[in-house]
């Protein structure tokens, strides 16, 4: 196992990269605890594989040092970084029995055979596959298939990082569930430095005790699902994350009040807001939004029924806003207001959080 520390790291496709646009990767200083499980979120060629790939050496990073613990790999071979990767399509010999699967990277290096009969037995009870050692690859799922692709990332006690490259993609949607809390009791169970990416919000949430956001080559925030959720440093992660995504609105700032479509709304911290011209919007989630006697007054366009609640869209002049409210509260038929919790709404300036 090992603490990753990415300094100053930059990377591009260009070999003499000159504007913003040209940096697939922009500047990420992070560092990673050893033995913490993290997922890499964000939308399709935002830089995660980017990333990922500099991390398990198979790029070389155009700028910046990469450490495990305190010694610098940024120019070490995957070997010599000792990582496992498990990618997105399962990679298995398909000729092999999951036993063997299972015990190739152990017998590339040589490991003692009771041992690799131990591990191997270990490693498959977790995945349930215990009951098919002797099978063929050939003859599984395409669920089983990534079970050992899992497995042989897992299997070897001697690893510094286990990296995933979107491993659920592949999988059907009912079983995606079974193996996501597979992956998080795998990871309590044999504590290893786990990196996860992923564009499915979910997948990070439940897995990650912190997930980094990215965006256009860029981090957006690093923080734990909650903080995420409920502090989200910018509008882009606030519409990322969650399901529907944060309202955001336009407003601006009079006499120390927030202003919102003309109506000055109560109990905002406004912070450190300098008046500079820049684009002012307020940003609060669905969940954070309530029918109240008096407030903000809305017209109900659209209910959607999404179970235990249903998701409210009221419109104010232009403005969409979305509510959740629960099974058997009542929605306004006409009249209605709308009220935001006040710690619950922030401000933002050119899309970043006013703090």
């Amino acid at each position: 196992m090992a603490r990753v520390t990415l300094q100053a790291l930059r990377h591009s496709y260009y070999p003499k990269p000159q504007s913003d646009a040209d940096w697939a990767l922009k500047r990420i200083d992070l560092e990673w605890r050893d033995g913490g499980a993290y997922a890499l979120l964000g939308p399709s060629g935002c830089g995660k594989t980017t990333l990922l790939n500099l991390i398990s050496g198979l790029l070389q990073p155009t700028e910046g040092r990469l450490l495990f613990d305190d010694r610098d790999v940024t120019k070490a071979s995957p070997e010599q970084r000792n990582i496992a990767q498990v990618f997105q399509f399962p990679v298995i010999y398909d000729t092999m029995t999951v036993y063997d699967n299972l015990a190739f990277p152990l017998r590339n290096r040589r490991v003692a055979r009771a041992e690799i009969d131990r591990r191997v037995r270990e490693i498959a009870a977790m995945l349930d596959l215990d009951h098919m050692l002797t099978k063929r690859a050939s003859g599984l799922t395409a669920d089983g298939k990534q079970k050992i692709s899992l497995g042989r990332g897992l299997v070897r006690s001697d690893v510094n990082v286990v990296m995933f490259d979107e491993p659920l993609t592949v999988i059907d949607p009912h079983l995606k569930w079974v193996l996501r809390s597979k992956l998080k009791e795998l990871h309590y169970r044999i504590n290893r430095t786990m990196i996860y990416v992923t564009h499915d919000q979910t997948e990070a949430l439940t897995f990650a005790d912190q997930v980094v956001v990215m965006k256009d080559g860029a981090v957006m925030q690093v923080g734990t699902p909650v903080e995420l959720f409920e502090r989200p440093r910018h509008t882009f992660v606030g519409h990322f994350i969650g399901s529907p995504g944060m309202n955001v609105l336009p407003c601006e700032i009079r006499n120390g009040k927030v202003v919102f479509a003309g109506l000055a709304l109560d109990g905002l911290k406004v912070g450190s807001y300098r008046d500079e011209g820049k684009r002012l919007e307020l940003g609060v989630r669905p969940e954070f939004v309530h029918f109240a006697p008096a407030g903000i007054p809305v017209q109900v366009v659209k209910v959607a029924d999404a179970g235990r609640h249903r998701i409210v869209e009221a419109r104010h002049a232009t403005h969409v806003i979305k509510l959740l409210v629960p099974e058997g509260e009542a929605i306004p038929a006409e009249g209605a207001y709308v009220r935001f919790e006040p710690d619950r709404t922030q401000v933002y300036q050119d899309g970043w959080m006013v703090t």
